[in-house]
Formats: C-alpha cells, sequence, structure tokens
C-alpha cells in the first residue's frame, strides 16, 4: 500500500489540464482528479470532476474495486484489496481479481488536444450476470484550493437532445459533459471529509467535501463499459449517441495514443509540450507548475531537439519571442494574472542558446527556415543580446571585465530562487557562474555572425578565467563581486560550476581544471539522481526536503537535489574522460542507469523535479518535471542509447508499474 500511494500516473491532455492519481487509486492530492481543465491553456486550472467509487456486482455478491481516505485515517471501502495487476504504460490500467474469480479490467487516458477524459471496464472472466456501478464525485474549483459542502452546489443534470448529460456545479465554472453506453440514476450525496495525506505531509490543508450527483449503471456481461466526460467547449471529443459509436470513439482515442511515439519516454515527453496561444510552449512540471521560461528551455533541447520535434521547437520559440521585453523574457506566466513575471537572469539567455541550437538543428536535418520565422528569433536573439550588455532590470548589465552582473536585495534572479516572504533563501546576487557560462556561450554564438560583440567576449572570457578558479579547492567559485562588492567571493561547493565544463556548446575550463571540478562534483555532490545543490561538507546543508513551507522552501537549494543537472555533468564527465566508448559504457552504468530505474518509483514513465540530499534520496517535488525528463533523453542522446530501448528495471523497481497481489 505504501509503495502504490507514492507512485502516480499522468494522463496530460496537452492544453495544460489532465487526470492524474496513484497507482492504488487512492487520491492523496488535492491534485489527484479525473477530469482538471485549463480554461485559459495552460492556465486557469480548474478541477471538474476528482475521481468515482465504483463496484461490481456478481452472483457472489457486491465488491468495491475503487478506494478512497478519509479522515481521520480510514481507507474505505477496500476495493485497493482486489488490485491484481496495474501497469502506466501506455496509459493506466488496472485489473481487479475478485472472490469468486471474476476479473475486471479499467483503463483511463485522456486524449490529445482536448479537455477530456475515458474510462473503461471490461470483464475479462467470470460467469454472468455482472454489472458495474460508477459513482462520480465532481466540485468545480481552482486547482490549488480545496471544496467544502455548501448549499449552493446544484446536483441536478441537464438531458441534452444529443444525449449528453451536462453538470454544472456552479454558475461560474465551466460545465461537465459526459456520454457513457450505461444508464444514469440521479441520487445526490455530499462525500464528506475526504483525506489527502501528501498535503497534511507538506504542511497544507488537507480535508475535501465532495459532491456526487448519481450512479452510472452499465452491463459488463453484454460489453464494455466506457465512460466519457468533457469539459464545456470540448464536448465533440465524446462522439455520437448510440452505445457502439461510443464504443468506438473510445477504440479509435485508444489507437491514435498507442501509435504516436516509439519509446516510454518519449510518449512521457510529449506530455509537456502545449498549447499557448496560436502556438505552444512546454509545462514546467505536473501537477502545479505553468509555464516558466527557464525551464521551457533548458527542457526544449531534450524533448523537442533531441527527439527531433522541430516544428515543435519552433513554434515554442516563436511563441515566446513575443513576450520579449526591455531585453529579457519572462519568468513565469501566473496563473490567473495577465502580467507576467519578468524576475530570471538566465532564462533568457537559455532561449538565446536554445534558438542556436535549433537553428543548427534545422540545418542539419536540411530544412530551411522560414523567413518571418527567420527574422522573428533573430530579433529576439538581437534584442535580448543588446538589452544584456547595456543593462536592464535588476541591474542585469555587463560590468567592466565583460562579466554579467545581476540582483539586487529581495529579488531571486537565478534558478535557485527558492523565496518565503522577505527571505531570499539563495541570492547569489553579483556574478554567479552559471549566469557567466550562459552569458560567453551567448557572446560566442553571436560572434559567429557579428563583430559587434568580439570585444566584450575576449574580455569575458579572459576575467572568467582569472577571477572564477578558487585554487585551494580545486574548483570554481559559485559567485564573484558577491553582492556586487567588488573582490568578494562566495566559494560555496554547488553544482553550478558544471556549466563551465558541459551542458553548453561551449566549455569555458578545460584540461587538468576541468578534471579536477568534476572529479570534486563528482565526490560530493553526485547522486544516483542526480546533483546536491549544496555540499553535505558546508554548514547551511538541508538533507531532507521535508515540513511546511518555510522548511521546504529552506531547503530547496541547501542540499536538495535537482535531477536535471545530471545532464550537464554527464556531458562533462565524457569530456573530461575523453568521450571514448569506454568511457560511455561507464556513464551509462554509473549515471544513466539509476535514473531510467526511477522511471518507475515516483512519476511513473517520468523523472522527479527534486530528491533529498541524504541517502535513501526520497523523491520529492513534482513527480513529472520538464527538464528533468528533457535532460534525461538527452543523455540518452549523447550516450548513443537508442530511442526505442525500454527502461531498464530491477526486480524492485518492476513493482512500481507492474502490482501485483
Amino acid at each position: 500500500m505504501e509503495a502504490s500511494l507514492t507512485r502516480e500516473w499522468l494522463e496530460a491532455d496537452g492544453l495544460g489540464g489532465f487526470a492524474f492519481g496513484t497507482s492504488a487509486g487512492i487520491r492523496t492530492r488535492r491534485y489527484h482528479a479525473l477530469l482538471l481543465t485549463a480554461t485559459t491553456p495552460p492556465t486557469g486550472r480548474m478541477v471538474l470532476v476528482n475521481g468515482f467509487d465504483a463496484w461490481v456486482q456478481t452472483s457472489a455478491g457486491r465488491f468495491a474495486i475503487s478506494s478512497q481516505a478519509y479522515g481521520p485515517d480510514v481507507t474505505f471501502p477496500d476495493g485497493v484489496s482486489r488490485i491484481l495487476e496495474f501497469d502506466s504504460d501506455p496509459w493506466p490500467r488496472w485489473t481487479f481479481a475478485l472472490p469468486d474469480g471474476t476479473r475486471v479490467a479499467q483503463e483511463i487516458f485522456v486524449p490529445k488536444g482536448s479537455s477530456a477524459v475515458a474510462v473503461s471496464w471490461k470483464l475479462l472472466s467470470g460467469a454472468s450476470p455482472v454489472s458495474l456501478e460508477v459513482r462520480p464525485f465532481l466540485c468545480g474549483r481552482d486547482y490549488h484550493a480545496l471544496h467544502h459542502e455548501n448549499p449552493s452546489l446544484r446536483f441536478d443534470a441537464a438531458n441534452e437532445p444529443s444525449g449528453l448529460l451536462r453538470f454544472r456545479t456552479y454558475p461560474d465554472v465551466p460545465s461537465i459533459a459526459v456520454r457513457s453506453n450505461g444508464a444514469y440514476t440521479p441520487a445526490p450525496e455530499w462525500y464528506r471529509n475526504f483525506l489527502y495525506a501528501d498535503e497534511r505531509a507538506r504542511g497544507l490543508d488537507f480535508t475535501e467535501d465532495l459532491a456526487s450527483p448519481g450512479v452510472f449503471r452499465f452491463d459488463l456481461s453484454s460489453g464494455e463499459a466506457v465512460w466519457l466526460a468533457a469539459a464545456e467547449g470540448h464536448e465533440a471529443s465524446l462522439g455520437s449517441v448510440n452505445a457502439a459509436a461510443i464504443l468506438d470513439t473510445f477504440r479509435s482515442l485508444e489507437r491514435a495514443r498507442r501509435t504516436r511515439f516509439g519509446s516510454r519516454l518519449e510518449r512521457s515527453a510529449d506530455a509537456y509540450l502545449v498549447r499557448r496561444g496560436a502556438g505552444q510552449t512546454i509545462v514546467a512540471g505536473y501537477p502545479w507548475f505553468t509555464d516558466w521560461g527557464r525551464d521551457t528551455f533548458i527542457a526544449l533541447r531534450g524533448l523537442c531537439l533531441a527527439t527531433g520535434r522541430l516544428d515543435e521547437a519552433g513554434s515554442i520559440l516563436v511563441e515566446w519571442a513575443g513576450a520579449v521585453s526591455e531585453g529579457m523574457l519572462p519568468n513565469f506566466f501566473p496563473d490567473g494574472k495577465l502580467a507576467p513575471e519578468f524576475n530570471s537572469v538566465d532564462a533568457s539567455l537559455w532561449y538565446l542558446l536554445a534558438v542556436a541550437e535549433y537553428m543548427q538543428a534545422r540545418v542539419a536535418a536540411g530544412r530551411r527556415i522560414a523567413g518571418k520565422e527567420r527574422t522573428t528569433l533573430q530579433d529576439a536573439f538581437g534584442e535580448i543580446l543588446t538589452g544584456y550588455a547595456r543593462g536592464t532590470r535588476y541591474r542585469i548589465h555587463a560590468d567592466e571585465d565583460g562579466l554579467l552582473a545581476a540582483g539586487e536585495p529581495g529579488v531571486q534572479l537565478t534558478w535557485m530562487d527558492a523565496k518565503v516572504g522577505d527571505w531570499v533563501v539563495t541570492p547569489r546576487i553579483g556574478k554567479p557562474v552559471e549566469i557567466q557560462a550562459l552569458w560567453i556561450n551567448a557572446l560566442k554564438i553571436a560572434s559567429s555572425f557579428t563583430d559587434q560583440f568580439r570585444d566584450l567576449l575576449d574580455t569575458a572570457i579572459g576575467s572568467f578565467a582569472r577571477r572564477f578558479w578558487n585554487g585551494e579547492a580545486g574548483c570554481l567559485h559559485d559567485v564573484v563581486d558577491a553582492d556586487h562588492e567588488p573582490g568578494k567571493v562566495d566559494a560555496s561547493m554547488r553544482p553550478n560550476q558544471i556549466f563551465a565544463v558541459g551542458g553548453l556548446p561551449f566549455a569555458l575550463v578545460e584540461g587538468e581544471r576541468a578534471r579536477s571540478i568534476v572529479d570534486a562534483v563528482e565526490a560530493k555532490l553526485w547522486t544516483p539522481l542526480g546533483l546536491r545543490s549544496l555540499s553535505p561538507e558546508d554548514s547551511s546543508y538541508r538533507g531532507r526536503y521535508e515540513g511546511g513551507p518555510r522548511e521546504r522552501d529552506g531547503a530547496y537549494h541547501q542540499g536538495t537535489v535537482w535531477p536535471f543537472l545530471a545532464g550537464a555533468f554527464v556531458d562533462a564527465w565524457l569530456k573530461v574522460h575523453g568521450g571514448t566508448d569506454t568511457a560511455r559504457q561507464e556513464a551509462r552504468a554509473k549515471f544513466l542507469s539509476p535514473l531510467r530505474e526511477h522511471l518507475d518509483e515516483a512519476g511513473l514513465g517520468h523523472v522527479s523535479e527534486i530528491a533529498d540530499g541524504d541517502a535513501p534520496h526520497t523523491p520529492r517535488g513534482c513527480p513529472f518535471q520538464a527538464w528533468s525528463v528533457g535532460e534525461l533523453l538527452r543523455i540518452e542522446r549523447a550516450l548513443n542509447v537508442p530511442a526505442a530501448e525500454p527502461a531498464v528495471r530491477n526486480p524492485r523497481s518492476r513493482a512500481a508499474s507492474k502490482l501485483r497481489a
């Protein structure tokens, strides 16, 4: 039970919405839902259908095939005890075994491009008659909120001429269109005090009340049961009215999903590509992130460029080009707000790198870039680089030494961006090391087609070599001119220095110094799930990411492991070890295999956002993180791992996607 509650599946709709749950079928988060829609893709997310209870009736009795968690710590009914098998690939599928030998399969999947969900139940074995009852749980709330019993909720369903049932729980909430090949009977009930254990562990509110309007009944003996639901505006995905057509709709959706991708990880990568406006973007992570600039451009290199999805990459880069302001790209677009947040020094620099690599990939593929697209990307590139050189928000500017200075009190600008109230946990004001690596790479790329920045590039390269080397520790300082004080350094042992050796097109450090950096990072920061954000030898180190919001944010970049950093580290490790076939084989065994085993341990088929710095390095944060998946894909290509190679599964992790009673 404990393991099945920590292993989660995700079905994303390509718009920012999703279905999401545990392999046990028990909801442990406020974000676990059957139909969660993005009303302004990819933001404005609302939960419409939370889940359901289901029972199978045979001649031997009535048996639950679902379970819920209620306060104070009650699990009811006992359907979880009847799970014989669970598989998450290519979508969630459960097999239930009843005491009389009856077996029933349940499947859930979400069609790409539509805010809808499809659920089916099929009798695998058992003597007739066998019937099914399903009672859905509805609310109509912001996905960050919780719902409680109130007299305003409407239970009634409208029968439409098209055969749809339509529920509208509140006047200002999208309605829910339902089509099934079963019979619906109104039977309104409030289900009270659902308990979400993960929310309780995070120090947040953790109980909820949900409304169940009635019961859907199906005859499993006569064929497969299908239940389809869609948010208002997406009814077309539900097909036509008769039972045979409903089943055909289900199967056509199923076929489309099954054949699109060559590998499990590429199927997972597709979940993060979503619509924004007329273009596309990348959701940073599920369940609670939207699209973040930094995450988008880091993840794009693996999700799109490494997998050959160049059209999607171009659409994303063009869409973001329209958001450049004062030489900066937004850090993120907050849910429910019109104005984007620009508090990031590196998002724009990662964008420049992504544009350059995209154009290079198009040339390598022999695919010409259209004039309008090329102009859009070149204009954005020039505007960002010029803006940074002359100076923009938050004291971001090229200093006299050619390096990029940035930061002011109360603002977190780098990827180490945790903030609690007015407390910026890792301010890193001054000249952070990875910002210089990105900046110098951008200048070097620009210097390949213009002389405008060549002198600045030469000055920056010389300054970096002279100012960042920490001879005593045999690695690089994390920040120089810290707090904008000339000569002040922050020598904290952090992973940011790895970008000076690997992960970017041009290395800033080579030879013996590069080897010394990689060895130091491997010895003090490497874990099976990536790099720690701070050495355990540091007095500020926090080895476990747990507790309330303040405790967790205080540990976020103070020792917590970040899997996405494995990409730059493996690249750097290969460079200093010669990049031979022998080195690649060793890297696969040491670094890649543990990450691929992790695909079966938390967010099934995906890579987590973070993990504890201390062993056993428990996965934390978002179980589905775009740049973590993207960098794993990029590592695979660097190590020449075939795209269709199955995930490595050991006997212990195998149970993550195949749970047997």
